[in-house]
């Protein structure tokens, strides 16, 4: 994106380089409707340029020579007034169909560009979730598509038919009176020098404006979502204060913005009452000393009806070139919007080079996967799904000289539960991450059933990988939904015999509709040791070989905690599970834990092996040392 400093040293944003291009190629499967659009435009701006011309016919010819007749016919006037009617009507129509088709069309190529965005969003890496905030993502959604919307369906037109009425009310003039012409194409020069002083002056703030927005939006919805933690420390002034400082931004680059897009169109329309009164008395001077008039269709007097179309005709073409300014503006911060838009789906979509698939190998008997591995030579091997996971000498880091993970050397046996403890930050989920893919490790190696994880498909590595996160989230819905949520093809006897499973159905059946209870907000009016068992239950009916719990049950009390926690352990029983706990009671039965400090394994043994070293887990699990 180019960067120009403004005023204040600031770098200002430019839209980038073939946005219009993309954006008109959005916009190609409209073409004849587009064609329609251009034809109704032109006949406006004909229809209006050639009223005008009419007028100096209606004067001249029509109502000039009934002056101080005795017995006076109006058949002519009336003739030359109907012609004139039937002009503005065309006029009128084909400003209204040009109107509606727009509509038609801004819509369904914002449709196209939505669908695409959402489409596109689906396939980025979660890293870029990392590192943006969401709010700022959906305002690409709302603001940013909103501006197009509004450019597409009127600026875009208006500015084409501004040009269109400029050039048929120049063509217009000259035919009227060459002298005159000349004399407005000069004030016009004049005019497009003030105009472009204030567009120049308020393109970029329009520009900027739109970042600050989202900027805004941003804010928003992180408070929105922290709301209950606002309250809790009391960070509301703080809040308010950092709010007010984003707010502030914003307006300072709208009010920029609009302090000279506003005063654009007042000041060219005072400009085109001046060169009115200007034409008004160098016409009447002309006139009056009989001067010839040179026009395209040859020399002669410049009579009152002449003087008055070309009245008109200068208004017709200085008032075009201000609404070219205002639009401007809005096309302007429009492309900034479609620049933000594109900016969002020129992201790099998560790169998958894996070609080992999952099979399902089931027979009547029992109920098996594979992963399916092609060769070069043609020749396919099946390797059976068990749930081995291996990590060699794992190097991880989200920045680059900040390393987040060193060494890690890690061999789970299918079946085994293995465990991880440690300090906030030691970089236990961040294993889990690199398991699943989210991150790609920088070095090491990581082996599934012996094969590396980078050969295997993301989407078949992670739907045979079932995840239970600190952090549930629940989709609107009925619950029935949001547990089907894990395998989309499950029955809803599956799905009932999932919620046992994690302990679920006894609260479910409890609720107003049972299974069919729609949820919203983010099933806000469960508690979060509910919505915590949805979320097992989720995991559990896409009965995976391989878990991953990242504090699944820390949100639970410890009432409901042994009550999950033999759910949680039928769940677990014949899998490969990785767990990460803060409460160590609920590691206390795993076969290898692992000690976590500062992105380097520590200590690794069973629990009974841990405790015996006396090293870190056992102050640990002594209380002589707690977990920060």
């Amino acid at each position: 994106m180019d960067n120009k400093p403004d005023g204040k040293g600031k770098p200002a944003r430019q839209f980038r380089p073939g946005t219009i291009k993309r954006l008109l190629s959005y916009m190609a499967e409209y073409k004849i409707q587009l064609v329609f659009v251009v034809f109704c435009i032109l006949l406006s701006a004909a229809a209006g340029a050639g009223s005008s011309i009419f007028i100096k016919t209606l004067i001249d010819d029509c109502i000039v020579p009934l002056i101080g007749q005795a017995d006076p016919s109006y058949a002519m006037l009336l003739r030359t007034i109907t012609i004139v009617g039937a002009v503005y009507l065309v006029g009128i129509l084909s400003t209204l169909f040009y109107n509606r088709t727009m509509v038609i069309v801004a819509q369904g190529t914002l449709k196209k560009i939505r669908d695409n965005m959402f489409r596109h969003m689906q396939f980025l890496p979660i890293r870029y979730f990392d590192t943006h905030t969401h709010g700022d993502v959906m305002s690409r959604y709302t603001n940013d598509t909103d501006t197009l919307r509004g450019a597409i369906a009127m600026s875009f037109p208006q500015t084409v038919s501004s040009l269109f009425s400029v050039i048929a009310a120049f063509a217009a003039m000259l035919y009227l009176s060459v002298g005159l012409t000349l004399f407005v194409v000069v004030y016009a020069f004049m005019v497009l020098r003030v105009v472009k002083v204030l567009v120049g002056r308020s393109g970029k703030y329009f520009v900027r404006q739109q970042a600050a927005l989202g900027d805004v939006n941003g804010f928003i919805e992180e408070i929105i979502n922290g709301q209950k933690v606002v309250k809790v420390f009391c960070h509301e002034e703080k809040a308010g204060r950092e709010f007010d400082r984003k707010n502030e931004a914003l307006c300072e680059s709208a009010t920029a913005a609009n302090r000279y897009g506003n005063i654009t169109m007042p000041v060219v329309g005072n400009l085109g009452y001046a060169l009115y009164v200007l034409l008004a008395v160098i016409g009447g001077v002309v006139g009056i000393a009989g001067l010839p008039n040179l026009s395209l269709t040859g020399t002669g007097a410049l009579t009152i009806g002449t003087i008055i179309s070309f009245l008109t005709l200068s208004r017709g073409f200085i008032n075009p070139i201000g609404q070219i300014s205002m639009q401007f503006n809005m096309v302007v911060m429009a492309l900034a919007g479609a620049s933000r838009i594109f900016e969002l789906m020129d992201e790099e979509q998560e790169q998958d080079e894996g070609y080992v698939t999952l099979v399902d190998t089931s027979t009547e008997d029992a109920h098996s996967w594979a992963w399916k591995h092609p060769h070069q030579d043609g020749a396919v091997t099946y390797t059976p799904l068990r749930g081995e996971i291996r990590l060699y000498d794992v190097n991880f880091a989200y920045e680059e000289d900040k390393p987040v993970l060193q060494n890690i050397t890690i061999f789970a046996e299918p079946g085994q539960k293995v465990a991880f403890v440690g300090a906030t930050g030691a970089g236990k989920t961040t294993i889990t991450n690199l398991i699943n893919r989210f991150y790609d490790i920088a070095d090491g190696k990581i082996r599934y059933d012996g094969i590396n994880i980078n050969k295997i498909k993301k989407t078949d590595l992670r739907r045979s990988l079932g995840i239970v996160l600190q952090d549930v989230n629940l989709f609107t819905g009925t619950v029935m939904d949001n547990i089907r949520y894990g395998k989309l093809d499950a029955t809803d006897a599956e799905c009932i015999a999932a919620a046992k499973l994690a302990n679920a159905d006894g609260f479910i059946n409890m609720l107003p509709q049972g299974y069919r209870t729609v949820l919203e907000g983010d099933g806000s009016g469960l508690s979060q040791g509910q919505r915590q068992l949805l979320s097992i239950a989720r995991a559990a009916v896409a009965d995976p070989p391989v878990m991953i719990l990242d504090e699944a049950t820390s949100s639970i009390d410890t009432r409901t905690e042994a009550i999950v926690q033999q759910g949680m352990d039928a769940l677990m029983r014949g899998r490969t599970v990785f767990v990460i706990a803060h409460r160590l009671s609920t590691v206390s039965n795993a076969d290898i834990i692992m000690v976590l400090e500062h992105g380097r394994i520590i200590e690794r043994g069973s629990h009974e092996q841990l405790i015996a070293e006396g090293g870190k887990y056992h102050q640990l699990y002594t209380g002589a040392f707690e977990l920060e």
